[in-house]
């Protein structure tokens, strides 16, 4: 009776440390890369890329042919998370943060810093500066990893806080992460006054505004919110080069006026004759709530309080109260 065969494994460390010597190593290289805005050059092997990644694969087809061909250029990632998307399909593994770091002394293939030196090779392959994980979330999601992605995702999840909420909630909302994006809304609505102070809060995107100006659990007062919007809205208008109000508009109508006392919604119709920001029918609808003292009679302003609405002598009149 033949003995069946047994399938035994060596160590993977000894494997894993090999395979990352030759990440970004000319040795045996088959294929370059130029990355990124800063044109990094990156040198990697054709055939291992290609097993491990469908875009890869498709990319570095055939028609390539035999040697080092033209470089391939990959503006749109950066040169460092790219290195993380190396590292992982050689090694299956990779190290990720929660922020950007920039360790002096560093940098790809510059001085400083431990390397992985093969013998005879005069340019080895040194770990990149650490990277937030969000660019390898990114990069992930564009090579269509989707191991590395669910990984990045767990990381973010984790390691979540003031400061990378934002901009995770940005990535959540541009390539359609439906449970990022509900666990970063849910962490803003509990830190909602750290968050809005935050450089993540004044780069999103309207589209990802939106959902946080539709909630009804922030913690923060209406005339905070109102203020952060209207920051949030002249870093647009900066980068956009277009009118406060213009680059406001598909948000404001989400801020709910009708919660201002009348002396608040005075010093805001004020201010919005000198910096416009919120259309003039807006506040009226605000004052027509205050004048009838209904929250129906303004279906146009939001009168529904957030968790965070200080109370206001007004706010008894308003039909809609805070669920």
């Amino acid at each position: 009776m033949e003995i069946p065969g047994l399938v035994v494994h060596g160590e993977s460390a000894p494997f894993s440390t090999a395979l990352r010597s030759l990440i970004n190593n000319p040795l045996y290289s088959d294929v370059r890369f130029v990355v990124g805005q800063e044109r990094q050059e990156v040198f990697a092997h054709r055939c291992l890329l290609a097993c491990r990644c469908n875009f890869f694969q498709r990319l570095l087809g055939p028609e390539l042919g035999p040697g080092l061909p033209s470089p391939v250029v990959l503006s749109t990632v950066p040169a460092e998370a790219f290195l993380a998307v190396l590292e992982f399909l050689y090694t299956n593994s990779v190290k990720l943060h929660r922020h950007s770091v920039s360790p002096s002394g560093r940098g790809l293939g510059g001085e400083g810093g431990d390397g992985l030196r093969d013998k005879g090779n005069s340019l080895p392959f040194r770990q990149p500066p650490p990277l937030q994980v969000l660019e390898v979330l990114t990069a992930a999601l564009e090579y269509g990893l989707e191991e590395l992605r669910e990984l990045c995702l767990e990381f973010v999840v984790k390691v979540l806080d003031v400061e990378l909420v934002c901009e995770a909630l940005q990535v959540a909302v541009t390539f359609g992460l439906g449970p990022l994006q509900e666990r970063c809304i849910a962490f803003i609505e509990a830190h909602s006054q750290e968050a809005l102070r935050t450089r993540g809060f004044l780069e999103l995107s309207a589209p990802a505004l939106l959902p946080l100006l539709r909630s009804d659990k922030l913690c923060v007062d209406e005339a905070e919110l109102v203020l952060a919007a209207r920051s949030w809205a002249r870093v647009g208008a900066a980068v956009l080069e277009r009118p406060v109000a213009e680059v406001a508009a598909p948000v404001v109508q989400e801020l709910r006026l009708a919660l201002l006392a009348p002396a608040e919604l005075s010093a805001l119709e004020e201010q919005n004759r000198q910096e416009p920001l919120i259309p003039v029918e807006q506040i009226v609808e605000a004052w027509k709530c205050h004048a009838l003292r209904r929250g129906d009679a303004a279906r146009g302003a939001r009168c529904r309080r957030r968790r965070g609405t200080l109370p206001r002598e007004h706010h008894r009149f308003l039909d809609l109260p805070f669920k």
